[in-house]
C-alpha cells in the first residue's frame, strides 16, 4: 500500500459498521423484534464483563476543588506499577500525580485558559535506581513528622501566606519534563524537580497538541501544533523565561537563535515551521523510539521521520514526511474534521493484556512472552531494537479508527525503494459512536471510549453543532468497548460509565490513557515471588504508601489570569505536602500488575483493568456456572481471595461483587485486593482452609445442579471430583440411591479412608445391589474397595442368601459362560469370609472353585490341613477339571495331583489327616480301586511328601550335614510311609495290582503285612504270573511255583534262578523230571546249569532217541565250564599256597629277629597316637613309653614289652591300654622271676610270652589306633 493512499478508498473496501452497544442498529439495517431484543438483552447480562472499573474521583479531590474540571490528561509508566499521572484543568492548573499512590506530587498554575495538551519526556519514565529509593526513603523519613499542607489552587490563592513545602525528591523517576499547551497560545515546559527550569513560550493562537523530544533533556526540543495549523519544531530557550514565537520572524530571528547557541544572543530559542496549510493541529505525538512523528490536521494523519537516531548515512532524513493517510471522503467529514478530536497511541506492544484469564498471571503478574525483550531486565541494545523493531500506532478520529504499522527502512525493490520507512494500513473501523479515546488492549483487541448521542442525533450527523459550539445537553452516558480487529466486532456487550454531568460533555471532553502491563518471567516469579522481583520499593508502597509519598507535593499560583498574567514564567511553584485526614492510601486497582486503563472526564476519573480471577470466580458462581467455577478454583486456589488457613468455626469469607455499573458499589470491591495472588508457604492440604470449605460449596451446588437436570452421570463423575468429606459423600450417596441411580455414582465412591470416614453402611448397601443386579460389578468392587471400609458380615449373608435361591448354580449360563455368576459370588464369598476372620470358609469356597493357588496359599498361612479333612476328594481334585476327570490319561492325571496329595501324605505322617479318612472319602465318591487313592498310597510307601523348604546352611560343612540329614529324614519318611500303608496292606496291594503292576512286585518282596490268600487271589484274577510265583513260593509251594514258571512263563532261566535261589536239591530234581521231555529246557539246563548240579547226573537223565537241539552244543559249554572252574580253582590254590608261604617266611624272620631298646634316648620325630580311652590323639617318641611318655631308663623296675613294630611299653601301661586294673594281672605274671641274671633256658620265657598272649591278645595298641 502507498503511503499518500487515501483513506476513505481503503474504508470503503476493508470498512466495517460496528453495531451499536446499546442494541440499536444503523439505519438502512434491518430491526429486530421486541422479543428478539429482550432475548439479546438476557443473552448480553448473562456475558462475563472483560473489564472491572473502580472510581477514582475521591482520591484526586485536590484536583476537583472548588469545582475544577479537568481539560487534558496523560499517564507515563515504567511496566513497574509506579508511573505519574499529569492533569490539565481549564482553570490552567497542572496537577501531578504519583501512581500507585495517587498523592499529589506538584500542583502549579501554567495558563491562564483551559489546557489543551500534556506531554512528559523521557516517556515513559525512567526506572527508579536503588540509590535514588534509598534516597527517596531517607527524605520520606525525614518528613514524616506533621507538617502545614498547601492544596494546589486556582486563581486566588496566596502563596505567601503558607510556609514553603520542602523540594520533590530528586530520584530517576521524577527527573522528567511537562510541557502543556493551552487556548491561550502559550506553550510551558517545566522540569519537575528543578522549579526553576521552567519555560513559557506564546505561539499567538491557541494551541491544541505539543510533544517534547524524547531527549528533551539534551536537546531542549518540542513540537507544537494549533488553530494557526502551523507544525513548529522549537529548540533551545533559556530556563526561567518566557518568550515569543519566532516562527516566520525572518533572518532577524533566526541570527538571534545562531547567536544565542553561542551565548552572544538572548537565547530565545528557534522555531522552525515543518508543515502547514492544512488546517488546525489537534494531535501530535511522539514515537516510543523516537524516531517517528505523527499528528492529525484537518486533512489527515501525518507521519514523518525526527532527527532523532539517525544513522551517519541519513541525516537528510530528519523531519521528512513519510507518509499521509487522509481522512474519510465523506460530507460529515467536511464538516466535522476540525471539530472531532483525533487520538493517536503509539503503542507498547509488550504491555498489551493477553487474551485468557486464567492462565495469563504468575503470581498476580503477567507472564512474560517468548522474546527475550520483552523480559523486564533483558532488553536488546537500543541501536538494534531501533533499526528492527516496527512501531505500531492507533489513531481515533470522528466515528473512524485506524491501526496502523509503520517499518523502518524502505524495500530493496519497488515504488518504495530507498524510503526512509514504511507504513502499513492494518485496519480501518468505521463506528456508530465518535471516538473519544482509542488503544490496543490485547494483540487482537482495541478498547475504544465511545461517545454516544441520542438517536435522532446519531442518525443525523448533520444535526451535529457547527465548529465552536461544544454544548452536548443530549449526551448520553460515555461505553467502554472492546473490538476483535480482526471480524470488527464487539467481544461483549459496552459497558456503561456513570459520570457526572455527562448530559452537557462532548466528545472531547474525555480522554483514555493506559498504563502498559507488566510482564515478568515465570521461572524468576517462582524463584523470589512478586514484589521482590518488582523492587524498588514496591513493598513500600503496597505496606507504607504514606511515607514512600510523603514527600508529594503542590504548587499554587497567585497569579492573576489575565492576559498579561498568562505572558509572565509561572515562577510561583511550590511543592504541596498530602491534606490532613485526606486519603493518601495507595489504591489498590492501581496496585494491580496489569493493564491499567485510566478514563477521564472534567468532573471524575475511573480506572478499568482486567478482572482478576477471583472477579472471574465470583461472576461464574453469581451465575450459577459451578462446574467453570470449581474447576478455576482447582487450578488456581488464590481466585478465591485470602486463602490463608481458617479454623473450622470461622465462616469463609468471599469477596462481594457489585454490578458492573453501579459505580457506588465499585469502589468497595476494587478495595479488595485479597484476590492478588501470593506464594504459598505450604504444599499441604488443610481441609479446612477457606479455599476448601469454598470448593466444597461450589462442589455441593454444582451436584445439586446436575442432579436437577437429571444428568446422573455427569453428577457422580463430579461427586467423585468435588466431595471430600464422609457426611457429604454418605448425603449424596443415598440421593443417588433414592433415585435408584448407582452405576452413575459407584465408579466414583471413595476407595480409601476419608476424615471424618464414610459409614460402611453405604458401602454395604452399594454391594448389597450389586450382589442381586451385576456380579461383575460386585467382582471389581470388592477388588477396589479395601474391606476396612466396610463390615463383611452383611454382604456375606446377602451373598448366601442369593446362592440359596437356586437360580445361581455351577450350571446355569450367563453370557454363554457356564457358572460365571456362581464362581463370582464364591470368590467374593471366600474374599469377604477372610475379611471376616474365617479363613475355613474361605478355603472351603476355594476347594469349591477349584482355585489350588488361593487355597494352597490360605493353607500355608493360617494351618488349615486339618480343614480339608471333610472335604479330601475336593482337595484333590483342585487342579483337575471336569474334562480332565472324564478322559485325561494317568500321567495328566498325577501331574495335576501331585501337590494335593503330596500335603495329605505329609499331613498323614504328622497324623494330621489319618489314611483312614483318605480311603472312606474317596471310596465313598469313587470306590475302590480309583486312581486318586492310588496315587495316595504309592506316595506313602515311596515318601513322596513335600518339598523341603528353600535355603539352608551355604558353607561346605553345614550343607553336607545338611544333605545327610535330609537323606535321614527320607529313609524315616518312607519308612513310616511304608508302616501307614502296611495298616491298609490289601487295599494298596489292590490298587498298585491296578495301577502299578512293577510297585505290586516290590511291595509283595517288601511288606509282610498283606494277606496271602488275597494277594495269590488277585495276582490270579489278573494273571500275574511272575507275582503269583512269588506268593507260592512265599508259602513254601515251591514245585507248584516252579511248575508255574515252567509252564506258565517257559523261561529256563527263570527256573534255573528259582532253582538256585531257593538251593533245594529236591526243588533240582523237579526241575530235571519237569524238563526231560522239552529239548529246549534240556539245552537251557546244559547251558545255564553250570556247576550247580551233577552233570553225569543231568547227562543220564536225558531220554535215549530224544532229539534235542543243540545238544553237542550245550555239552561242550558244560564242559568249558567245568574246565573253566577247575582251572580257576587251582590258580586260587596255587595263590593262596604262596600267600602262606610267604607270610610264613615273614612272620620266622621276625620270630628270630631281636628287638632293640632305646634306653635314656628319644627320638626328636614324634608320632601321634590315640588314646584309647580318651580318644585324644598325642604325640609319642621313640625310647619312651607310650603310656606314660616317660623315657626308659637302665634302672627302671617295671617290665618292658616289646612288639615287633618297634613299639615299647612299660607292662603297667600297657596293660592299661587294655583297660584292665593291675590287680586283674595275674600274680604268676607280675612275680615272675628268673633263675639267674644270665640264664639261658627257654622255658620261662616261653611261659612269659603265654601268659602275655592271654592277657594281650589284640597286638599293639598304637598300631591298632593307627589302623583305625
Amino acid at each position: 500500500m502507498a503511503p499518500e493512499a487515501d483513506g476513505s478508498e481503503l474504508e470503503n473496501e476493508i470498512g466495517y459498521r460496528l453495531k451499536a452497544s446499546n442494541g440499536k442498529m444503523q439505519s438502512g439495517q434491518e430491526t429486530h423484534s421486541s422479543e428478539g431484543d429482550e432475548e439479546d438483552e438476557e443473552e448480553e447480562e448473562d456475558e462475563e464483563p472483560r473489564l472491572k472499573y473502580a472510581s477514582l474521583t475521591k482520591h484526586l479531590k485536590p484536583v476537583y476543588r472548588n469545582g475544577g474540571a479537568t481539560s487534558s490528561f496523560l499517564v507515563g509508566g515504567d511496566k513497574m506499577v509506579r508511573g505519574t499521572m499529569v492533569i490539565g484543568t481549564h482553570d490552567g492548573n497542572i496537577h501531578v500525580l504519583s501512581l500507585p499512590s495517587l498523592s499529589s506530587i506538584k500542583v502549579y498554575h501554567a495558563h491562564s485558559a483551559s489546557v489543551s495538551a500534556v506531554s512528559i519526556s523521557p516517556f515513559p519514565p525512567p526506572l527508579p535506581s536503588p540509590k535514588s529509593n534509598a534516597n527517596t526513603r531517607l527524605v520520606s523519613a525525614q518528613q514524616s513528622s506533621p507538617a502545614p499542607s498547601f492544596a494546589g489552587t486556582s486563581k486566588g490563592s496566596n502563596p505567601g501566606r503558607s510556609p514553603k513545602p520542602p523540594p520533590v525528591p530528586v530520584t530517576n523517576s521524577n527527573q522528567i519534563y511537562i510541557a502543556t499547551s493551552s487556548i491561550d497560545g502559550n506553550v510551558c515546559v517545566a522540569s519537575l524537580i528543578d522549579p526553576k527550569d521552567v519555560m513559557l513560550r506564546n505561539f499567538g493562537r491557541p494551541v491544541h497538541g505539543v510533544a517534547l523530544s524524547p531527549e528533551y533533556k539534551s536537546d531542549h526540543s518540542y513540537l507544537s501544533g494549533g488553530l494557526a495549523g502551523n507544525l513548529i519544531l522549537t529548540v533551545g530557550g533559556r530556563s526561567g523565561t518566557s518568550s515569543t514565537s519566532n516562527a516566520g520572524a525572518g533572518a532577524a530571528a533566526a541570527a538571534s537563535g545562531w547567536l544565542g547557541a553561542f551565548g552572544l544572543g538572548s537565547n530565545t530559542g528557534k522555531d522552525t515551521i515543518l508543515h502547514s496549510g492544512e488546517g488546525a493541529i489537534r494531535t501530535i505525538q511522539w514515537s516510543l523510539s523516537g524516531n517517528y512523528v505523527v499528528w492529525v490536521n484537518e486533512k489527515g494523519i501525518k507521519l514523518m521521520r525526527s532527527n532523532l537516531h539517525l544513522e551517519t548515512n541519513e541525516p537528510e532524513s530528519a523531519w521528512k514526511r513519510i507518509s499521509h493517510i487522509d481522512h474519510p471522503n465523506r460530507a460529515v467529514w467536511e464538516e466535522m474534521a476540525g471539530v472531532w478530536k483525533p487520538h493517536a497511541k503509539w503503542v507498547d506492544e509488550t504491555g498489551l493484556e493477553t487474551e485468557d484469564l486464567d492462565t495469563s498471571q504468575v503470581n498476580g503478574l503477567q507472564k512474560a512472552p517468548s522474546h527475550p525483550s520483552n523480559i523486564i531486565g533483558a532488553p536488546l541494545p537500543k541501536s538494534t531494537a531501533r533499526r528492527t523493531r516496527s512501531e505500531k500506532l492507533v489513531a481515533g478520529w470522528g466515528d473512524t479508527i485506524w491501526i496502523i504499522n509503520v517499518l523502518p527502512g524502505g524495500a530493496t525493490s519497488g515504488k518504495d525503494a530507498g524510503k526512509i520507512a514504511r507504513v502499513e494500513i492494518l485496519t480501518i473501523l468505521r463506528t456508530d459512536c465518535i471516538v473519544s479515546g482509542v488503544s490496543l488492549y490485547t494483540p487482537s483487541l482495541l478498547i475504544v471510549l465511545a461517545y454516544i448521542t441520542p438517536e435522532e442525533s446519531a442518525s443525523s450527523p448533520q444535526s451535529t453543532p457547527t465548529r465552536g459550539r461544544h454544548r452536548r445537553q443530549n449526551a448520553l452516558q460515555p461505553e467502554i468497548r472492546l473490538i476483535d480487529v480482526e471480524t470488527k466486532e464487539e467481544v461483549s456487550v459496552a459497558d456503561t460509565l456513570n459520570v457526572s454531568r455527562y448530559e452537557s460533555l462532548s466528545a472531547t471532553d474525555y480522554h483514555l490513557e493506559v498504563l502498559p502491563a507488566m510482564q515478568i518471567t515465570q521461572k524468576a516469579a517462582a524463584a523470589r515471588g512478586a514484589f521482590e522481583i518488582i523492587g524498588g520499593g514496591i513493598w513500600d508502597v503496597g505496606m507504607y504508601p504514606a511515607r514512600l509519598f510523603s514527600s508529594a507535593a503542590s504548587v499554587q499560583s497567585n497569579g492573576s489570569h489575565s492576559a498579561e498574567s498568562s505572558s509572565r514564567v509561572p515562577s510561583d511553584l511550590h511543592v504541596a505536602l498530602p491534606v490532613p485526614g485526606s486519603d493518601q492510601t495507595v489504591h489498590p486497582s492501581a496496585l494491580t500488575h496489569g493493564m491499567k486503563i485510566f478514563i477521564q472526564s472534567p468532573y471524575d476519573c475511573v480506572l478499568a483493568t482486567k478482572p482478576t480471577l477471583a472477579d472471574h470466580f465470583n461472576w461464574l458462581d453469581t451465575h450459577a456456572m459451578y462446574e467453570e467455577a470449581w474447576n478455576l478454583l482447582d487450578q488456581h486456589p488464590e481466585a478465591v481471595g485470602d486463602n490463608s488457613e481458617a479454623s473450622t468455626e470461622s465462616t469463609p469469607s468471599t469477596p462481594t461483587r457489585a454490578p458492573a455499573k453501579e459505580q457506588g458499589t465499585l469502589m468497595d470491591f476494587f478495595l479488595d485486593n485479597k484476590s492478588q495472588t501470593t506464594v504459598s508457604g505450604s504444599g499441604r492440604r488443610n481441609l479446612n482452609s477457606h479455599v476448601e470449605k469454598e470448593k466444597r460449596r461450589i462442589g455441593e451446588l454444582w451436584i445439586q445442579q446436575l442432579t436437577k437436570h437429571k444428568n446422573w452421570g455427569k453428577a457422580g463423575a463430579t461427586c467423585g471430583k468435588v466431595l471430600t468429606t464422609g457426611d457429604h459423600w454418605e448425603h449424596w450417596v443415598w440421593v443417588f440411591a433414592q433415585a435408584d441411580r448407582f452405576e452413575e455414582i459407584t465408579p466414583h465412591i471413595p476407595s480409601t479412608q476419608l476424615q471424618p470416614p464414610l459409614p460402611s453402611i453405604v458401602y454395604e448397601m452399594v454391594l448389597g445391589y450389586y450382589v442381586s443386579n451385576d456380579r461383575n460389578r460386585l467382582k471389581g468392587l470388592l477388588e477396589r474397595w479395601s474391606t476396612e471400609l466396610f463390615d463383611a458380615g452383611p454382604v456375606i449373608e446377602a451373598i448366601q442368601g442369593r446362592l440359596q435361591v437356586g437360580d445361581i448354580s455351577e450350571d446355569t449360563i450367563e453370557d454363554g459362560e457356564v457358572g460365571r455368576d456362581w464362581r463370582i459370588l464364591m470368590e467374593c464369598l471366600a474374599k469377604l469370609y477372610l475379611a471376616d476372620g474365617r479363613p475355613a470358609q474361605a478355603l472351603g469356597c476355594y476347594i469349591r472353585l477349584q482355585d489350588a493357588d488361593a487355597a494352597m496359599r490360605l493353607i500355608g498361612e493360617y494351618h488349615l490341613v486339618d480343614a480339608i479333612s471333610d472335604n479330601i476328594p475336593d482337595f484333590i481334585l483342585l487342579r483337575v477339571s471336569k474334562e480332565q476327570q472324564r478322559s485325561a490319561p494317568m500321567p495328566e492325571l498325577e501331574q495335576v495331583s501331585r501337590e494335593a496329595i503330596r500335603l495329605l501324605v505329609a499331613e498323614a505322617h504328622h497324623g494330621i489327616v489319618r489314611p483312614e479318612s483318605v480311603i472312606k472319602q474317596l471310596d465313598t465318591r469313587y470306590g475302590i480301586p480309583n486312581p486318586y487313592l492310588f496315587f495316595y498310597f504309592r506316595a506313602l510307601w515311596e515318601g513322596e511328601t513335600i518339598s523341603a523348604p528353600p535355603g539352608g546352611p551355604t558353607d561346605v560343612e553345614n550343607t553336607s550335614r545338611a544333605r545327610k540329614q535330609t537323606l535321614i529324614d527320607e529313609r524315616l519318611v518312607s519308612t513310616e510311609g511304608k508302616a501307614l500303608v502296611s495298616d491298609h496292606a490289601d487295599t494298596a496291594l489292590l490298587l498298585f495290582a491296578e495301577y502299578d503292576r512293577p510297585l505290586l512286585m516290590r511291595f509283595l518282596k517288601m511288606s509282610q503285612t498283606y494277606t496271602l490268600d488275597f494277594a495269590s487271589r488277585i495276582c490270579k484274577q489278573r494273571n500275574y504270573i511272575p507275582e503269583l510265583v512269588y506268593l507260592l513260593s512265599k508259602e513254601g509251594r515251591m514245585t507248584e511255583a516252579l511248575r508255574l514258571i515252567i509252564n506258565e512263563i517257559g523261561d529256563v532261566r527263570q527256573a534255573i534262578a528259582f532253582a538256585k535261589e531257593q538251593d533245594d536239591q529236591s526243588l533240582w530234581d523237579d526241575l530235571l523230571n519237569y524238563s526231560m521231555y522239552k529239548p529246549s529246557f534240556i539245552r537251557g539246563l546244559l547251558e545255564e546249569v553250570g556247576t550247580s548240579i551233577d552233570p553225569v547226573k543231568l547227562v543220564r537223565k536225558i531220554p535215549e532217541g530224544l532229539a534235542v537241539e543243540g545238544l553237542k552244543g550245550g555239552l561242550m559249554r558244560m564242559i568249558r565250564e567245568y574246565e573253566i572252574q577247575h582251572s580257576i580253582s587251582e590258580g586260587v590254590a596255587r595263590v593262596l599256597r604262596g600267600e602262606v608261604a610267604a607270610a610264613m617266611a615273614d612272620k620266622g624272620k621276625g620270630l628270630n629277629k631281636g628287638i632293640k631298646f632305646e634306653i635314656g634316648e628319644t627320638n626328636k620325630d614324634p608320632i601321634m597316637m590315640h588314646n584309647p580311652r580318651t580318644g585324644r590323639p598325642r604325640q609319642v617318641k621313640k625310647g619312651q613309653c607310650p603310656g606314660c611318655e616317660k623315657a626308659f631308663l637302665p634302672e627302671d623296675a617295671e617290665l618292658l614289652i616289646s612288639f615287633p613294630c618297634q613299639h615299647v611299653y612299660h607292662l603297667p601301661c600297657l596293660l592299661s591300654f587294655e583297660g584292665k586294673e593291675l590287680e586283674d594281672i595275674p600274680a604268676s605274671l607280675m612275680n615272675l622271676e628268673w633263675q639267674s641274671e644270665y640264664d639261658r633256658s627257654i622255658g620261662p620265657k616261653i611261659d612269659h610270652a603265654a601268659l602275655l598272649r592271654n592277657q594281650l591278645n589284640r597286638g599293639c595298641p598304637l598300631e591298632k589306633s593307627d589302623a583305625g
